[in-house]
């Protein structure tokens, strides 16, 4: 077994960044229960999870974003068993994809309802460049 230790890779002729055109690693994802007091249960570069209201959460980047609205920011609710009612976790709206933050809205639809509401098992992925 072999170690690679590097601060900087760069392409073949020494001076242009490796470009990675077959892999993408998320720049940020997080997995938190939303209900009580909302707390991570395990995080990369996410750092401050903010209850903002019922279904309104905010999550803080240890490292920012390049720029706002540059990135792609999505999020998943999952549910305890079959329901006839549809889970969404989702940035607020357009303005919200900051660089070092992204406000979400966990919503929930049935076919006599819709509205917001916390939910036990959440989770959010970004993928863009970082600054």
């Amino acid at each position: 077994m072999s170690t690679v230790k590097a601060d900087t890779i760069v392409a073949s002729d020494g001076t242009s960044p490796v470009t990675l055109t077959k892999q993408q690693a998320a720049k940020a994802w997080a997995t938190f229960n939303g209900t009580g007091t909302p707390a991570f249960r395990d995080s990369f570069n996410s750092s401050t999870l903010t209850d903002n209201a019922t279904g309104d959460m905010t999550i803080s980047y240890t490292n920012s974003f390049n720029g706002a609205g540059d990135y792609t920011a999505g999020g998943q609710v999952c549910h305890t068993g079959v329901t006839t009612t549809s889970y969404c976790l989702q940035p607020y709206s357009d303005s919200v994809l900051l660089t070092g933050s992204t406000r979400y809205s966990i919503l929930y639809n049935t076919a006599s309802s819709a509205g917001t509401a916390d939910y036990t098992y959440c989770s959010t992925i970004n993928q863009g460049d970082l600054a």
